[in-house]
């Protein structure tokens, strides 16, 4: 299936939007977030409280930033869907990530980590903008030959009823 214009735009902003995080571009970062105060943005990084407004927003990203020596995302898993001004985007980050160097070297310890992120796009006379991003780790292994994924059928039928 071929991407529409507009499938194309949010996932060129979506793109923008972890280019800038890796070169720690913090101004790009906050003019890709929607600037409309009648509709507050929100975030979630993962492991934090849920954070409302741009400038608590704008604040965990410098905050990050500042404390990021080295940041990479391979995103997989992408995508993209339209509902009007409001763009949806799923994904998972494959994040690689390095703190500051010690005892001279030129980089700190690199760890990796695997996060799904929804990000949440509104349309705007100057092209799409974060609306909202959640990101939670993957925390179970369901690539290995013990777990199965959860269905359906596993849930109780009472909503009620305990699990």
């Amino acid at each position: 299936m071929t991407p529409t214009t507009d499938e194309a735009a949010v996932e060129a902003a979506n793109t923008a939007f972890y280019e800038a995080m890796e070169t720690g571009d913090f101004d790009t970062v906050s003019g890709l977030w929607l600037a409309d105060d009648t509709v507050p943005v929100t975030c979630v990084h993962p492991g934090w409280p849920v954070l409302t407004g741009r400038g608590e927003v704008l604040r965990s990203y410098a905050l990050i930033m500042a404390n990021t020596e080295y940041i990479q995302f391979f995103l997989t898993d992408l995508q993209v869907s339209l509902a009007g001004d409001t763009a949806l985007v799923t994904c998972t980050e494959n994040i690689l990530s390095g703190g500051p160097a010690e005892d001279g070297a030129e980089l700190g310890p690199l760890v990796g980590q695997l996060v799904v992120a929804t990000n949440v796009f509104r349309r705007t006379p100057d092209g799409w903008r974060v609306w909202s991003h959640h990101a939670s780790p993957v925390l179970a292994d369901t690539d290995g030959p013990d777990t199965a994924e959860p269905t359906l059928d596993d849930a109780p039928s009472d909503p009620e009823e305990p699990a």
